[in-house]
C-alpha cells in the first residue's frame, strides 16, 4: 500500500488513468492562443538587459536555473516514486515541474521584499531555456518513470513533437514580444498591461468553462489530486529556498529563487496536458489545480515574508547581488 493510501485517500484507484477531460478542437485552439498571448505579455516586460544581468549575478542565476531544470524535476520524480502516485498523476507532476516560471513569480517576489531584478532576469532566461529543456526533461523523467512511461508510449509523445509545440507556445510569442519591447519600448509599455489583463481573464474563463464541462471528473478526483499538488508545491518552494541557502546567497536572492523555483507556469502545463496528452485525467487535473493552489500558497508566503526583514538593511531588493 502507498503512504498516501494509509491516509484513507483512494490513491490506489486506477480510474483517473483512464478518464479524459472533454475538449473540442476549437477549445484547444483557443487555449493555445491564450497561452501564446500570456507568453507574449511576459516578453513585453522583458528587456535585453534582463539577460545581461546574468553576468552581474552569476552565482544566484546559476543556482536558480539549476534548481529549476535539474533539481526540481529530479526531486519530483523521486516524490512520485516514494509516494506511489498513479501514473497519470505522476506524469502531471513531472510536466508541471518541467514548466518555466510565469510572471506571477515576479509579483510575489516584489511582495516578499525579494530581489526583483534577479526574479525578472531568471524568468526571462528560464522561459527561453525551457524551449529546449522542457521537452527533454519531460521525455527523460517521464520515460524513466516505471509506470508513467507507458502513458508516453500510448500517447506516442516524442521530444521533437513536444519541442515543436513548445516553440509555438513559448518560442514564437517570447521572441516577438522581446523584439517589440526592445525596438518599441513605449508601445510595449502601453500594450503590456492590457495583454496581461485580458489574457488572464480569458484563461480564468477557460478554466471555469472546463470545470463546468467536466464537473463530475473534478468532483471525483479533486481530493486525490489536491494532496499531491500540496506536497509537490510545498517541496518546490522548500527546494528553492533550501538550495539558495546552501549556496549562501543573500536573503533577497533566496526569496527570489524560492518563487522562481516554486511558481510554475501551470497554464502552459494545462495546454500541453490537453493538446499533447489528450486531456488525460491525472495529467490535466494536476496542471489545472496546480495553477490555483500555487497562487494561494505563493500569496500566503509572500505576505508572511513582507513582514520579515531581509537581514541586510543596506541591501536593496532591486540591486542585491549574490
Amino acid at each position: 500500500m502507498s503512504i498516501l493510501g494509509l491516509l484513507g485517500l483512494p490513491f490506489g484507484a486506477s480510474d483517473i488513468d483512464s478518464v479524459s477531460l472533454n475538449t473540442s478542437d476549437g477549445t484547444l485552439i483557443l487555449l493555445s492562443v491564450v497561452i501564446a498571448v500570456i507568453m507574449f505579455g511576459i516578453a513585453l516586460e522583458m528587456k535585453v538587459d534582463d539577460f545581461r544581468a546574468v553576468a552581474h549575478m552569476p552565482k544566484a542565476m546559476a543556482v536558480g536555473v539549476a534548481a529549476q531544470f535539474i533539481c526540481l524535476p529530479a526531486i519530483t520524480y523521486l516524490l512520485t516514486i516514494a509516494l506511489n502516485f498513479r501514473p497519470s498523476i505522476a506524469l502531471g507532476m513531472i510536466l508541471v515541474a518541467c514548466c518555466p516560471p510565469g510572471n506571477i513569480s515576479n509579483i510575489l517576489v516584489y511582495r516578499a521584499r525579494g530581489n526583483v531584478a534577479l526574479s525578472l532576469s531568471m524568468t526571462a532566461l528560464s522561459n527561453f531555456l525551457a524551449i529546449f529543456l522542457m521537452p527533454i526533461n519531460i521525455a527523460f523523467w517521464g520515460g524513466l518513470h516505471p509506470e508513467a512511461s507507458t502513458i508516453l508510449k500510448d500517447v506516442d509523445v516524442n521530444a521533437l513533437e513536444l519541442l515543436a509545440d513548445i516553440v509555438l507556445l513559448i518560442g514564437v510569442p517570447l521572441t516577438l514580444g522581446l523584439l517589440i519591447s526592445s525596438h518599441r519600448p513605449e508601445f510595449a509599455k502601453k500594450v503590456q498591461p492590457l495583454v496581461k489583463k485580458f489574457s488572464m481573464i480569458f484563461l480564468v474563463l477557460f478554466i471555469i468553462g472546463a470545470l463546468a464541462t467536466n464537473i463530475g471528473v473534478f468532483i471525483d478526483y479533486i481530493a486525490l489530486v489536491a494532496l499531491a499538488v500540496f506536497l509537490h508545491d510545498t517541496l518546490a518552494l522548500l527546494l528553492g529556498y533550501g538550495i539558495a541557502a546552501s549556496f549562501k546567497v543573500s536573503e533577497p536572492n533566496r526569496r527570489a529563487i524560492t518563487f522562481e523555483v516554486g511558481v510554475r507556469n501551470a497554464a502552459l502545463g494545462l495546454g500541453i496536458a490537453l493538446s499533447v496528452f489528450d486531456g488525460l485525467g491525472g495529467v490535466a487535473i494536476v496542471a489545472a489545480w496546480w495553477g490555483v493552489w500555487d497562487l494561494i500558497a505563493g500569496l500566503a508566503l509572500s505576505s508572511w515574508w513582507a513582514k520579515k526583514p531581509t537581514g541586510d538593511p543596506s541591501e536593496s531588493t532591486m540591486e542585491a547581488r549574490a
